[in-house]
């Protein structure tokens, strides 16, 4: 018997937190994607690694975003790629059209690119491609050029280490055996940390040098990065690249995720500081003109109730307990899984401020709210999918806490409040974009 996807069509409602359980508020089923595209992908990803080329060899459907993404970025002289049939599941040659097909894009370029990145997909991984004999073979017929075994495999986001999390760790696979100089890397973040960031300061000031891959401009500067002693990861997903590299390279990895907590983000330092063998800085200006910051950016909201999404930060409960502990009136929060990091901040707006509202936004049913919620209400949202889905212009374009980290990010982040407050978006423009903060050629 056919059912309706999703239910009846009516207007979506959220739970009151004080409902919620962890970690999952919403049950699981058909699943919708809203028109927000700021979030990373593993094209943008890949990307980073400075002149390195991508060839992908997936269905024709999946193909179709990885290009719109590679134009939107205004690199499509750094993708290639090819796409399946149904009779390549049946001559029994996969591993050899994927090699002939990477030979062929490699003879056709006016300069091999000292990195290639291979892109299979989950169809090759269920007809049991061997990739090991792929890459093999294709070293030694152009020696020279780094080739990384790289995965487009959705199916794999519930089960073993997903997408995202594994891009961050092949990625890092060419850095070589080198003798260490003692720099620091900060792995697996999207964007070169600012020279404010209290975390820069702390390493510089230790005499250390600093490297991120956001930053680099060449693919030896990249190499480069074999030589640092310690790895800084500050996102989850980054976590499977830091234990690799200090497996393979003997690399410290040093774990400290972004926080909008006060003390956490003490302790981040404390053991930075430990790990470089130098004293702990006074934190206490830093602390107050956050403070301030934040009383600042309330007063720009003038009492308007605030919405934040999970895509603006990797812990969105913790943001939401700091904006509400600071007279914020966060009123919604849309995310669909709490995470064990974020916890101990969901138990306290729980037992805070019950009346807070939690929407998922993978729910097919959400496909209905931005159009329902109409403009009853104006709110202000950090983060694309909160601005959507609350119909508002007035929006932080904040995406995985972009320039956020520390006392001095969450100054950064108070200031884009204030700012957003006075100045709206054309929101329809900007949500649109792949990848917040890349190049677009729109």
């Amino acid at each position: 018997m056919l059912k309706k996807a999703g239910g009846e069509l009516t207007k979506p409602c959220g739970i009151k937190i004080a409902q919620a359980e962890f970690p999952r508020p919403f049950a699981g089923g058909l699943e919708y994607s809203p028109p927000a595209r700021g979030d990373w992908n593993i094209v943008h990803i890949g990307l980073l690694i400075p002149q390195a080329h991508q060839i992908y060899f997936c269905a024709q459907g999946c193909l179709r975003g990885v290009v719109q993404t590679t134009a939107e970025m205004d690199a499509m002289d750094r993708l290639s790629w090819a796409y399946l049939c149904d009779e390549d599941y049946a001559d029994g040659n996969m591993e050899q059209n994927i090699i002939d097909s990477v030979t062929q894009v490699i003879k056709r370029m006016e300069q091999r690119p000292p990195c290639i990145l291979v892109f299979l997909s989950c169809m090759h991984l269920f007809a049991g491609v061997d990739f090991d004999i792929i890459i093999e073979e294709l070293e030694s017929r152009f020696a020279g050029v780094d080739f990384v075994k790289c995965y487009m495999t959705p199916t794999m986001r519930f089960s073993g280490l997903p997408p995202v999390p594994t891009m961050y760790r092949q990625m890092f696979v060419p850095l070589p055996e080198t003798a260490k100089d003692g720099g620091v890397n900060i792995i697996g973040y999207n964007w070169a940390f600012e020279e404010s960031c209290e975390l820069v300061r702390i390493i510089k000031n230790s005499g250390r040098v600093l490297r991120q891959l956001p930053g680099c401009v060449s693919y030896q500067q990249y190499l480069e990065m074999a030589k640092s002693s310690l790895n800084i990861t500050v996102i989850p997903e980054a976590s499977a690249a830091g234990e690799e590299l200090e497996q393979r390279l003997g690399q410290k990895h040093l774990y400290l995720p972004v926080s909008w907590d006060f003390e956490k983000i003490k302790d981040n330092y404390k053991a930075l500081c430990r790990e470089l063998g130098v004293e702990m800085p006074d934190f206490s200006e830093a602390e107050n003109k956050a403070r301030k910051a934040l009383e600042a950016a309330a007063k720009a909201l003038d009492g308007e109730p605030a919405a934040v999404d999970f895509t603006a930060a990797h812990k969105p409960f913790e943001l939401c307990a700091l904006l509400l502990d600071n007279g914020i009136g966060v009123r919604r929060i849309f995310v669909d899984v709490i995470s064990e990091e974020d916890r101990g901040a969901f138990e306290h707006i729980k037992e805070h401020y019950p009346d807070v509202e939690i929407f998922p936004t993978a729910d097919s049913s959400m496909r209905f709210f931005a159009s329902a919620d109409g403009e009853e209400n104006r709110y202000f949202a950090i983060g694309q999918r909160a601005a959507y889905f609350c119909c508002t212009d007035y929006f932080v374009d904040m995406v995985g806490a972009r320039g956020c980290y520390g006392f001095d990010g969450i100054v950064a982040m108070a200031e884009q409040i204030a700012d957003a407050a006075r100045n709206p978006k054309d929101r329809r423009t900007v949500i649109q974009h792949k990848g917040a903060g890349c190049q677009s050629c729109l």
